[in-house]
């Protein structure tokens, strides 16, 4: 009876995750599909693009909390059960790529669901089991992005960072090593949704952020070479 239960807090983690805050702000906003823009993802830097600053902003604090929510969830629901509390994270980040509100025939007649690439709610869900990670995990990935200017990359970081973190909390702070399974399995879910994104790095072709230090040097470089 209890794993049914446990069973059903992770689905309830799913259907959280799968809210399409992204598509929602920037119809509110502009009228525009954000499934139409650039990417055709639904989270923050999409929806940047799509509507701008702002939208980008409320987009990510919503979809982090999302992560944090499915936790708070499972801890309240089955406050024993650990693996739980890892599991619903990871089952909001699946959430949040692939959207069951989001489920639609591609233009091949093939069933998909869209979404995200899990970033920000994997952010959330590493807050969601130890609030402090927000402290650290938020700072190094504004300094990847501002520096690096690649949102795939930063995106990747951010699980590397909980890995990290929940790795030194467990070895040094007694904290739960189960926690680095969560940071695993999040960075397993980024790179796989960011497959697209990963081709194109490797090619030289991803988008560059132009108002990073990376975009700045690039675009100066450009203009050097006009010259």
């Amino acid at each position: 009876m209890q794993i049914a239960f446990d069973i059903g807090v992770i689905v309830l983690a799913y259907i959280l995750g799968s809210i399409p805050f992204g598509l929602l702000i920037v119809k509110l906003k502009t009228g525009k599909d954000i499934r139409e823009v650039e990417s055709g993802r639904t989270g923050g830097t999409n929806a940047m693009r799509a509507a701008g600053f702002w939208a980008g902003f409320f987009t990510a604090m919503l979809d982090i909390l999302k992560g944090a929510g499915a936790v708070w969830l499972a801890q309240w629901l089955s406050p024993t059960h650990e693996w739980v509390h890892v599991a619903a994270p990871i089952f909001a980040i699946i959430g949040h790529n692939y959207s069951i509100f989001l489920a639609e025939r591609g233009e091949n007649g093939k069933f998909r669901m869209r979404g995200g690439a899990g970033g920000a709610p994997s952010v959330g869900g590493a807050m969601g089991l130890w609030p402090g990670s927000i402290l650290i995990i938020l700072p190094l990935g504004a300094l990847a992005f501002f520096t690096i200017g690649i949102a795939s990359i930063t995106t990747m970081a951010v699980a590397l960072f909980a890995i990290i973190i929940f790795a030194i909390r467990a070895s040094m702070f007694g904290g739960q090593w189960i926690d680095v399974w969560y940071g695993v399995g999040a960075e397993i879910l980024l790179i796989w949704a960011l497959r697209p994104n990963l081709k194109k790095l490797f090619e030289g072709n991803e988008r560059v952020v132009k108002y990073s230090l990376h975009g700045w040097l690039k675009a100066r470089r450009e203009k050097k070479a006009e010259k």
